[in-house]
């Protein structure tokens, strides 16, 4: 009986001898207890941690200690919404949004859209409040009071893109001591209007330089400055190793600037509609070119004015990567003064249609350095107008994408040959 009776007790569901089942969380920790007396998501591979936070609320608790880093797209939330206007816009500026009916007839409709400045400075507080080790902002439409409250909260900030952006509002960036990335959009078409509110001059580049010693990477978009602004920053910004200027409306004679930019890198001009409306030939050929540069992009800009291409090329002529991308006005006199640069490794040419075979042969086989060559949707260089000579060049290339339009079949032809690839039985000996 005694022994019928524990049996039964031991079988009771309420019995608190009864043996219960463990759970996959305990099966988990106790698979893993070399690793650690507590539960700990460190050793587990990133794609997977995720799906095991989902196992009990302790494992979500600690997969939540484990984040470093939350993306939020402050830029749309800087937007009001219109949810129900069925009307999207897009810039390649900012990502896409959603507008008012009637908003999109006006070319400020962008403008109607943003939240007031006290309310981005408001949430900007808040997030500076309980987010200390950001990392990364980007924001519409602040005061200087608002970056201001980042700055002194945020110390470690290294990333920063501004949108409508102003001489004031660099009061407030300057700030950020250890920023080494900064992306100012000011006055945009259709976005922001070009007005004495939303413009960047030479006054604000002197305010940032003197506050953000340490940047490497500077986008600068829709804005104005000159000489001045951009000398001061070479002066300040001695770490600076990459500028690209968008759309801009610089003052004439900002070319000569650059100079003063000892450690630049990489220079990209992007949408320009002239490169320096009056670019002070004389001076600019006269004063030293950036000596550290390395690699020159243009994309979509016009480059019909002679005079501010050359000076241009005389800035960069230490350039050993140059690419022209979708660029207008590149004809072979243009194309021509390219012979500036002395050392070229690498030429890439795309969408430059005024350009033919000859003016890219009479430049390139000045270049006894060039390793790497792309030529494509150029509909005047013709396969049929290759030289001996040109094609010489070709076999010694390291790398050749030769797709000057859809004609054109001297690429398939030379596949499997050796062309671009450093063939030795194409060298001379």
């Amino acid at each position: 009986m005694s022994f019928t009776g524990k049996k039964k007790k031991e079988n009771s569901p309420v019995s608190p001898l009864k043996k219960r089942r463990a759970s996959w969380s305990e099966l988990w920790l106790n698979h893993h207890h070399s690793l650690s007396s507590s539960p700990s998501l460190d050793f587990v591979p990133l794609p997977h941690r995720k799906t095991l936070s989902l196992v009990c609320k302790r494992w979500l608790r600690l997969h939540g200690g484990l984040v470093r880093s939350v993306k939020v797209d402050l830029v749309s939330g800087c937007l009001v919404s219109q949810l129900s206007s069925g009307v999207l816009v897009s810039h390649r500026v900012v990502s896409s949004f959603a507008v008012g009916v009637g908003s999109y007839q006006s070319l400020s409709f962008f403008e109607e859209n943003l939240l007031s400045v006290e309310t981005v400075d408001r949430g900007l507080r808040t997030l500076a409040s309980g987010c200390s080790n950001l990392r990364k902002l980007v924001v519409v439409n602040s005061s200087e009071l608002g970056l201001l409250s980042v700055a002194e909260a945020c110390s470690r900030l290294q990333e920063l893109e501004l949108h409508k952006c102003s001489d004031t509002v660099l009061l407030g960036v300057g700030a950020f001591e250890n920023l080494q990335i900064l992306r100012l959009v000011g006055s945009v078409d259709g976005l922001y209007d070009d007005n004495n509110n939303s413009l960047v001059s030479d006054i604000g580049l002197m305010i940032l330089a003197q506050g953000c010693k340490r940047l490497v990477k500077l986008e600068l978009v829709g804005c104005r400055g000159g000489f001045n602004g951009i000398k001061e920053i070479g002066e300040c910004c001695q770490m600076l190793e990459e500028l690209t200027v968008c759309d801009h409306k610089m003052e004439s004679g900002w070319l000569g600037g650059l100079g003063y930019c000892e450690n630049l890198k990489t220079l990209r001009l992007v949408s320009c509609r002239n490169i320096d409306f009056d670019p002070c030939l004389d001076e600019c050929l006269s004063c030293c070119s950036c000596p550290a540069l390395e690699r020159l992009h243009l994309e979509k800009c016009q480059l019909r004015d002679k005079n501010s291409v050359k000076a241009l090329f005389k800035m960069c002529e230490a350039a050993r990567e140059i690419v022209f991308k979708d660029c207008w006005g590149l004809d072979n006199d243009i194309f021509g003064l390219a012979m500036a640069f002395g050392r070229v490794k690498l030429l890439c040419v795309e969408g430059c249609s005024l350009l033919t075979t000859t003016g890219l042969e009479t430049v390139i086989l000045q270049w006894h350095e060039l390793e790497h060559l792309k030529v494509v949707s150029c509909k005047n260089v013709k396969d049929s107008e290759i030289s001996p000579l040109l094609s010489a060049l070709f076999s010694d290339l390291v790398e050749l994408q030769w797709r000057p339009d859809t004609r054109s079949h001297l690429f398939s032809s030379l596949a499997g040959a050796g062309v671009g690839e450093k063939a030795k039985f194409f060298k001379k000996t």
